[in-house]
């Protein structure tokens, strides 16, 4: 006899990401850096207010994080950067998962042409290397916050697309899904309503696993000067001053790229966590 779903993810998965140390990690750090860009307007400051007699002063107590060649405060910017950081993660995953969806739950369900179709262009998009595509894509364009947030999404969902197409084609010929099908349900909602939301699982892992990328292809593009203007700060572009100044004032480089490595790290170790805990096959 099967385990109810809602019975599944209440006890089992739950349980299983509580005694999973590293998903336990993965989720402090995630919480930390919401409430980091929750504090930012909290500090009552102006990231980009310039200040030049307190130009690169090391850290200290009025100064946590030290200051950069304009007099900012580094705590401050890195602050306001992970409201962009979690913007662009959140937004840009959100469009390469609709996107995903959509196509993959096409290909799956309807198969034939319709999957051939769709399964060979996402051959030919996976043939481009993922950064160079957005580099050129971005090359053409005006390099905003909302510009890069788009480009990432519509540059990799091909992943998600693969997951929710495998999920379909597993799915459609259950018993509950055949069923439905007898009694006249239409395709529509076959999809959404039966299909669709017993193939998330491994979306959800995606998705969490695709925030981190995000942010990474932010702050690389901002690093390389094509990403987040300044002075909106962004934790790439904020390296960028760093490189500038790294024989003689290390802070600038060192806090805001341990930002990145650890808030990347946090969400891998939570996306390996729910994948490990939604997986059926593993045993407590």
């Amino acid at each position: 006899m099967s385990v109810p779903r809602s019975s599944f993810i209440r006890d089992v998965v739950w349980q299983r990401l509580r005694h999973n140390r590293m998903a336990l990690i993965g989720a402090v750090i995630v919480l930390i850096m919401f409430v980091m860009a929750a504090a930012a307007s909290l500090t009552g400051l102006d990231p980009a207010a310039i200040d030049v007699s307190q130009r690169l002063l090391p850290p200290s107590a009025a100064h946590p994080l030290g200051t950069d060649d304009l007099g900012r405060s580094v705590l401050v910017r890195m602050l306001y950067g992970a409201r962009i950081s979690l913007l662009v993660g959140f937004v840009a995953v959100g469009i390469s998962t609709l996107i995903g969806i959509l196509f993959g739950s096409l290909a799956g369900y309807y198969g034939g042409w319709i999957d051939t179709l769709i399964m060979r262009f996402v051959d030919i998009m996976l043939c481009f290397p993922t950064f160079f595509l957005i580099l050129a894509v971005i090359a053409f364009l005006d390099p905003s916050i909302w510009n890069i947030m788009i480009v990432i999404g519509l540059t990799s969902w091909m992943g998600v697309a693969r997951l929710i197409r495998a999920e379909f084609l597993s799915l459609r010929q259950r018993d509950f899904v055949l069923a439905a099908q007898a009694l006249g349900a239409s395709d529509g909602r076959l999809i959404f309503r039966h299909i669709l939301p017993n193939a998330m699982s491994p979306v959800l892992v995606s998705a969490t696993l695709g925030v981190a990328g995000a942010i990474l292809t932010e702050s690389a593009l901002s690093f390389l000067g094509i990403g987040v203007q300044p002075p909106t700060p962004s934790w790439g572009n904020m390296l960028i001053t760093g490189k500038q100044t790294l024989g003689s004032a290390w802070w600038l480089s060192v806090f805001p790229g341990l930002a990145i490595l650890i808030t990347v790290l946090g969400y891998n170790l939570l996306g390996e966590g729910i994948r490990d805990a939604l997986d059926p096959r593993l045993k407590e």
